[in-house]
């Protein structure tokens, strides 16, 4: 059997990236201001996209389960001729997505532990 190239994931995984930092904007952004030194009263309002982010966190999500479908799904391992995905490279795509989903998941709930801190 030849080895294909096993369907790409990585369009739902960056997708979900840009999601997650959009649903968590309002708060990681002055963050990093503030730690870089940068000050100063309008940085309270840069809380614009705040009621937009339970629409970031859904796109997040289903990109999420996207993702994780292509790569855990029936269809991941061989298509229908029988030709199959070599198996370190299924694992390799494995071992990245949940990294991405890991820093996604700090993203998406560091908005609401980041009062844990302060």
């Amino acid at each position: 059997m030849s080895s294909i190239p096993a369907k790409s994931s990585l369009p739902a995984v960056i997708v979900a990236l840009l999601a997650a930092i959009g649903a968590s904007v309002c708060c990681v952004v002055p963050l990093v201001l503030v730690l870089l030194g940068v000050s100063g009263a309008w940085i309270a309002h840069l809380t614009a996209l705040d009621p937009w982010r339970p629409w970031f966190i859904a796109a997040t999500l289903l990109c999420l389960a996207l993702a994780f479908w292509t790569l855990y799904g029936p269809s991941s391992r061989c298509r229908t001729e029988g030709v199959c995905v070599d198996p370190p490279v299924l694992r390799r795509r494995r071992r990245w997505l949940w990294l991405a989903t890991a820093l996604i998941m700090l993203l998406l709930l560091f908005p609401y532990v980041v009062g844990w801190f302060l």
